[in-house]
Formats: C-alpha cells, structure tokens, sequence
C-alpha cells in the first residue's frame, strides 16, 4: 500500500487490520478515537505542543507512523517464508578426518542426534544454528532449499531458524501464562491472539498431564509444565522451521505426542537424546563420534516393530513406578509384566 492510500484509510478500519499501530500511538500517548476519521487527518489533528514533548512536528510524525506500518508489513511478509530442506556439506572431525557423506534434513521429520557427553553434538547443532559457511571448526556448510543463505539470513535476528528447547527451563518475568503466550503472539503479529492462545494452552496442558490454568504465573510452573508450555508454543507459534530439542526424556512431558505435534507442524526436529526409545522414533539417527557425523543410520521396519513392543513395555513399568511412589503395594511376576 502507498503512503498516500495509508494516510487516506479510515482509522477504524487500518487500527481493525493492523492492530500493532496501537502500540505506536500509546508509545507517543496518544488514544485514536473509534471513528471514521482518516490516519493522515488524525496525525495533523495532534496539537503541535503534544508533539513537541516528543521533540516531534507532524511531519516527522507522518513519516514515522508510515514507516513503522511499512517496517512491520515487512516483518509480517518475511515471516511467511519457510525451509523446506537443510543440506549439511560435510565438514571434518576433531582430527581433520573429513566425513563420509553430505546430509540433506527435510520438513516433517525427526533426526535423533546420538552419542556420548562431549562427542560433539552441540557443535553439529550450533553449525546448523549458526548457518555455518566453513567459518566454524567443523568446517561444515549449511545450504537452505541448496541454496548459500545471505549474509542478512545469517545475521537476521527477527528469523531465527532454529528455536531451540533446553534441558532447564527457567521463567524470570513474572507473567501469568496467558500473558507470556499473549506477548508472543502479539510480537509475531498474530491476528487471533486469544484464540491462538487458548490453543497453545490446551496443547500444553494435555502434554504435561499435570492441570495448570492461564492464570498460573510462569514462574511457579514444574519443569514438565514449563517444557510442555514451550513445545507447545514452537509447534503452534514459533516461525522457525527448525527445532531443536535436547533430552526431552527428562522434560516429563508426553515425549511422542509431543514429536508427533512438531512433526504434524512441518518443522524439521532434531533430538539430541540418550534414550534408546526415543532414538528408535526418529527417522534416522546421527551418530557423532569425536566431533564428526560417524554414521546415518535409517531407521528399519523391523526397528519400528520392536520399538512398539518396548514402549508397550515401557508404559507398564512407568505405571508400576507411580503405583510405588503412591505407596501402593504391588505383587505381580516378571513373565506377567513382559506379556
């Protein structure tokens, strides 16, 4: 839209299709009347001496107001954009040894990344985080869609293509989570702010298992409440194609409900776990062995067989382990158990 076509557009009807250009005018104090009265006679209606507190004239004013409605139609366009594929070149070990193969990761899958503490797995994240042009120790290069990013895709800090879920999940701001969801859905411009939120809510109180409500401050949620908040809020609100998640075993959350719902949401996951099963969901797993990719392996029909009968197996023991922490007493026999 032009500056001339902005300035003419009825103010109800521009504050109706973007309401962020609220924020602008409470930043200068100033409340917008509920009319039809248009952007550009509203700005000249300001009393110059209002303005001048801003050290402002309405020129500046004009001009300000229309390039913060430009700035933000770009954020909200550039938001749109996605990655398809992820092609890592391969780079070298901690030895200089090159590795063997380039991988290609695609939108709807799991890539469990797997290997032992300090074998170089946070390396292979932090290539892919950082967009990697041979400039890391590594010396891998990253390519989106197989194609070299720009500089400003590296450097932009409005699209980050990772996001990233950590072991420790620790709430500074005190917020309830109806406002910490809220603030993030009004940062990414989201037109349905409420009912993005009660979705993002619902989705992390069926993760969890543990009942929290929106009034709830952040900071007074368990750990299994604060992760399941934050999957929740990547798969439902995050813009980045990319997600990783690092040990999810230990998040206490519905561990494949809640790779099924990133999945569903066309991210690309990666997983760093110690978990045998959870590296059994995957569909491959990277093997990192002294700061290479060692091996790719597919996960196998027969893999996906075996692993439905040990989650089977895997429910019956977290059963009995809530029946003992309850201080039931339990009396059953292993043959019973393995059935």
């Amino acid at each position: 839209m032009t500056d001339t076509a902005l300035l003419t557009q009825s103010l109800h009807q521009l504050l109706s299709e973007r309401p962020y250009v609220r924020d602008f005018f409470a930043a200068l104090n100033l409340t917008p009347p509920d009319d039809e009265i248009s952007l550009g006679a509203f700005l000249d209606g300001i009393p110059a001496a209002h303005l001048e507190e801003f050290a402002l004239d309405h020129a500046t004013l004009t001009s300000q107001c229309v390039d913060f409605i430009t700035q933000m139609e770009a954020f909200q366009s550039s938001e749109t954009s996605t990655v398809r594929e992820v092609t890592i070149k391969a780079g070298v070990d901690k030895s200089g040894t090159k590795e063997q193969q380039d991988l290609i990761l695609r939108s709807g899958e799991v890539v469990c990344v797997v290997g032992p503490t300090g074998s170089g797995k946070s390396r292979l994240l932090a290539d892919i985080e950082c967009l990697a042009q041979g400039d890391t120790p590594s010396k891998r290069q990253i390519l989106l869609d197989g194609q070299v990013p720009d500089e400003n895709r590296r450097l932009s800090g409005e699209q980050q293509l990772v996001a990233q879920l950590s072991q420790n999940m620790n709430f500074v701001m005190d917020l309830t989570v109806r406002e910490f969801i809220t603030m993030h859905a009004e940062s990414r411009l989201i037109s349905d702010v409420a009912q993005r939120v009660e979705q993002i809510f619902t989705t992390a109180v069926d993760l969890a298992g543990e009942p929290f409500t929106l009034d709830t401050p952040v900071t007074a949620l368990s750990g299994g409440q604060s992760r399941a908040l934050m999957i929740a809020d990547v798969a439902c609100l995050s813009a980045s194609p990319i997600v990783l998640i690092d040990e999810i075993e230990n998040a206490g959350v519905d561990r494949r409900r809640a790779l099924d719902l990133l999945v569903k949401e066309e991210k690309i996951v990666l997983m760093a776990t110690h978990d045998p099963l959870l590296a059994l969901s995957g569909d491959r797993r990277l093997v990192i062995r002294n700061g290479g990719i060692a091996a790719i392996i597919e996960t196998s029909d027969e893999e996906r067989q075996g692993l439905g009968q040990l989650t089977a197996l895997d429910k019956k023991l977290s059963r009995l382990r809530d029946q003992v922490r309850h201080g039931e007493r339990i009396i059953f026999d292993l043959q019973q158990l393995a059935e």
